[in-house]
């Protein structure tokens, strides 16, 4: 595993208290964005201080470079799994903490790290109890955990170029917040993208009133502020908190919790399910890690039309 940059240079923040508005970036470009498990840590940690902090109103959440991100390190995930590295960096265990924690094979060792999903903490589902306004900034690649945060934001601002998905659709076929995409997308064209694997464009998700706004990709950031501005000068904070209570009792009404512990269950239960005899399929095992999981998933992009290819090298091929 190469050398990985500390949390804080993954993932940067700061705050401007005249207007009231707080930025989140992530920040390693040459890695399409990818978070490690200390940078999703420490984006679960910004987001409950900034929803506390009285100088924040508005958190603004965008990514460095030509995407907002492809989703999680797995490399890093997959290289501390060995182990239990992974798990006690998750849930944020040290060599002090006197816990055991299940072995490798035991049912309770994925299943514990697939529910920590549903708590803020993880840097999974951290939006989904921030009390003040999140816009989230997309371009590029919007995929995987990148993805999880259109799922939880209050506003999407979207270049015309954005592609929004997970590649697990490809490889296992569900992740974290499959009942809130189905939720904001809608059950029909969820399912869609979960049943064929395929990507939504920008204009295909404003279409569903997933996204609030598409612009082209030079008028990105001026959208973007102008949307910030107007909530910053908007409501008193004490009036968005209530708002956002409010909110947030029609989504646990819709289930939206139940609905990430279910998804967490779902994750649980990859052991049992098993492929088809006369299909080829991306395997989750060491070979498959070692020549590289976005290998495997662009070699399986190939089978499918351009414009349902996840790469955006893949989508620009010709028959």
């Amino acid at each position: 595993m190469t050398d990985i940059p500390p949390p804080e240079e993954i993932v940067l923040y700061e705050k401007h208290p005249t207007e009231r508005i707080a930025t989140i970036t992530f920040n390693r470009p040459d890695q399409l964005n990818a978070p490690t498990i200390g940078a999703r840590r420490r984006y679960g940690d910004l987001i409950h201080k900034a929803s506390l902090d009285d100088d924040v109103k508005v958190l603004v959440i965008r990514g460095e470079g030509d995407d907002l991100g492809s989703g999680a390190d797995l490399d890093e995930l997959m290289a501390k799994r060995e182990g239990d590295e992974a798990l006690r960096e998750e849930f944020g265990l040290t060599e002090d903490d006197d816990v055991t924690l299940p072995p490798g094979r035991n049912y309770r060792n994925g299943a514990s790290l697939v529910q920590w999903y549903a708590d803020p903490r993880s840097g999974c589902r951290s939006l989904q109890d921030f009390k003040k306004i999140s816009i989230l900034e997309t371009k590029g690649y919007c995929y995987g955990w990148h993805f999880y945060q259109a799922a939880d934001a209050d506003l999407i601002v979207s270049s015309d170029d954005t592609l929004f998905g997970h590649p697990a659709f490809r490889y296992v076929g569900y992740a974290p917040r499959m009942w809130q995409w189905a939720t904001t997308m809608g059950l029909r064209k969820f399912q869609e993208m979960v049943f064929t694997g395929r990507p939504f464009t920008a204009a295909e998700m404003a279409d569903l009133a997933f996204v609030n706004s598409v612009v082209p990709r030079d008028q990105l950031e001026a959208e973007t502020e102008k949307y910030a501005l107007a909530c910053a000068r908007n409501m008193p904070t004490d009036t968005v908190f209530a708002q956002k209570v409010f909110f947030e009792i029609m989504k646990q009404h819709q289930g939206e919790h139940m609905g990430s512990l279910m998804s967490g269950w779902l994750e649980s239960m990859r052991g049992p399910l098993k492929p088809d005899a006369d299909r080829e399929v991306i395997r989750l095992d060491r070979e498959t890690m070692e020549s590289g999981l976005n290998n495997a998933v662009k070699g399986s992009d190939r089978q499918f039309p351009p414009e349902w290819r996840l790469s955006k090298s893949g989508r620009e091929q010709a028959e």
